[in-house]
């Protein structure tokens, strides 16, 4: 096994961030997010053959920043890394505490935030394999999330706020069926569904920011949905398109048949 000055040495190559010339700021940011035990991380996944490059940051979260990264065949990809700060522990924890999947958990700030990254991976296969538009996930480890990245090589996709919407009636649409189709298909509401959750990418929506999903039979479901529900219905109204009733899609979602 190397010493770790010889994997912090490997990585400094591969890991544009871990670069000097950085102000204050950006360093203490760069340490919060690459601590000692993230590094290591990152090395198994180059290791393994996921990872080649670390090159920038795509988008920087309340929780963790996502990264855009490539493999040996220069293949992209999205790495997550969540942050393992004591703000970070206390905007996740009652997420976590609230869901069945998770029941018992107990332990140190970092033993949750390692579950909140397998949590979001889970949510995200859920999501994928039940049909519902989101980056594929590809593998976790501790606090590092690798998965599709949604975007070419000038640039991610933008988020929903900040998209030309083409057709925006359809896209309304499509952004309800995230919220119908993944409650009773996937069985899960996103918990926190917004235009800043939501890129879009070749006229088509992908849901995105997993993390905080819930199983439908979580004791505050109903308040969940109706939130996700007022936001796509906020967003769109303001683009002036004609929005179905709040009530009439929490309806169609929890109570209604699943044909569509």
């Amino acid at each position: 096994m190397p010493s770790y000055d010889e994997i912090y040495a490997h990585l400094e190559r591969h890991v544009d961030d871990l670069k000097t010339n950085k102000t204050g700021d950006e360093r203490q940011t760069d340490a919060e997010v690459f601590d000692k035990q993230t590094l290591l991380v990152i090395y198994d996944f180059m290791t393994a053959g996921y990872v080649d490059s670390v090159h920038y940051t795509i988008s920087t979260g309340k929780e963790g920043n996502v990264f855009y990264v490539t493999d040996e065949d220069d293949e992209p990809f999205a790495l997550k890394i969540f942050r393992t700060s004591t703000s970070t522990f206390k905007r996740v924890s009652k997420y976590i505490e609230g869901d069945p999947r998770f029941k018992g958990l107990c332990g140190n700030r970092r033993k949750l935030i390692y579950a909140w990254t397998n949590k979001e991976f889970k949510n995200l296969q859920r999501y994928h394999v039940n049909g519902i538009r989101v980056p594929e996930p590809i593998e976790f480890e501790k606090n590092c999330l690798l998965m599709e990245y949604i975007g070419d090589k000038n640039g991610p996709a933008p988020q929903l706020k900040d998209a030309e919407l083409k057709r925006p009636n359809m896209t309304y649409k499509e952004c309800i069926s995230f919220i119908v189709d993944g409650y009773k298909k996937a069985h899960l509401i996103h918990g926190d569904l917004s235009e800043y959750n939501i890129l879009m990418w070749k006229d088509k929506p992908v849901l995105i920011d997993c993390g905080q999903a819930l199983t439908s039979d979580h004791f505050n479901a109903k308040d969940f949905l109706m939130r996700d529900i007022n936001n796509i219905n906020r967003f769109f109204k303001n683009k002036g398109v004609d929005i179905i009733d709040s009530e009439e899609i929490l309806e169609k979602t929890m109570n209604g048949s699943e044909k569509q």
